[in-house]
């Protein structure tokens, strides 16, 4: 068989694309329609659940030579340009830009929407409520440094649920202007990090000094102004402030994973793998966490984290946080929850969501 020739396999590739073309303009139309309905009937336009669903379709039907992760980015784009033709998302996120927030932000939605960078996880929170933004992206636990207490907290009072999770494996690099790592004497950093690279900095530049940031994203700000400082954030961050990758992955463990969580005004309809969370206080008395917990036993109902934390009203009154397998809509997890209320002086369901 003849060998195709450059030529002919290019005029191949330009008919598929002229296909793809006509194919992303009828998808668009079909949103725009989609949109219209969702408005009329006052329904969100972001839906995890229909993501969720089409995610694992993709992974289904692909059939290579392109890896499903690929693939999946390519979708990601196509969904965030087509979100913004039912209606301009606004995403708040813990920011500055190029933060591992800002970065798993870009993850979830894509290019095609409008980012709102916010100082705080408080404001996070405070700009969904207002309606400025949409949605929200928030960080809530490290697999190294364990929960982030202030996002927990916010749940206490905020009227917002989580709208869906995603995981982000986390690597962070000595940036700096100096020539080496002999020549450093300060080292910039968000505290947590900091615990996250706590052994390799002990053992490979123990005589430099910490200085802690708001963020990572900061600490590169400030490192570029000194010569012979250093800052520990993403690879990203070294070309926004034209720094030197000294020494890449100085986190502690291969499995440094961050969890976060998006947060909104609606949950998401049940979408086949869900997890619940849910918030609970109680009065002390001897086994009154085990009586909590034994709908859940009962139910056999898969239990995927218990947290702690004190309510800062009263003290020794704690809140309890648990995430579980399902959705509150399923028929177990919706009577644990009810016998749950029944012993419980407070319960709050924050959301069920797919599981990433």
């Amino acid at each position: 068989m003849r060998k195709k020739k450059l030529g002919d396999l290019r005029k191949e590739i330009d008919k598929v694309d002229r296909k793809i073309i006509e194919l992303l303009g009828k998808r668009g139309e079909i949103t725009s329609g989609i949109g219209d309905l969702k408005k009329s009937k006052k329904q969100p336009i972001y839906a995890s659940d229909r993501e969720s669903h089409i995610y694992r379709t993709i992974a289904e039907r692909n059939k290579g030579p392109l890896p499903d992760d690929s693939v999946k980015a390519v979708y990601r784009e196509i969904m965030s340009a087509c979100l913004s033709l039912e209606h301009p998302l606004v995403v708040a996120y813990l920011g500055p830009e190029l933060t591992f927030t800002h970065q798993v932000s870009m993850k979830k939605f894509g290019s095609s929407v409008t980012y709102l960078s916010c100082d705080s996880i408080t404001d996070v929170f405070g700009e969904v409520e207002r309606g400025n933004a949409d949605y929200g992206v928030v960080p809530i636990e490290n697999s190294i440094e364990g929960a982030v207490s202030h996002t927990m907290d916010m749940f206490v009072g905020s009227p917002l649920l989580i709208c869906s999770e995603i995981y982000l494996r986390i690597r962070h690099s000595l940036l700096s202007k100096a020539r080496s790592i002999k020549s450093i004497n300060t080292i910039y950093s968000n505290p947590q990090v900091f615990g996250q690279c706590r052994q390799w900095i002990e053992k490979n530049i123990p005589w430099a000094k910490l200085r802690d940031a708001t963020s990572t994203a900061q600490a590169a700000k400030i490192a570029s102004r000194h010569s012979k400082s250093a800052c520990i954030a993403s690879g990203l961050a070294a070309k926004r402030y034209e720094l030197k990758v000294v020494v890449k992955s100085v986190e502690d463990s291969a499995s440094n994973v961050t969890r976060f969580l998006i947060i909104g005004k609606n949950m998401g309809r049940p979408s086949g793998s869900d997890k619940t969370s849910i918030m609970f206080s109680v009065k002390d008395r001897p086994g009154v966490l085990h009586d909590m917990l034994s709908p859940f036993k009962k139910g056999r109902i898969n239990l995927t984290k218990i947290e702690s934390r004190p309510s800062k009203l009263r003290a020794w009154k704690y809140y309890f946080f648990v995430d579980m397998e399902g959705h509150c809509e399923n028929k177990n997890v919706d009577k644990a929850l009810k016998e749950l209320k029944n012993r419980c002086d407070f319960v709050k369901v924050l959301g069920s969501y797919p599981k990433a």
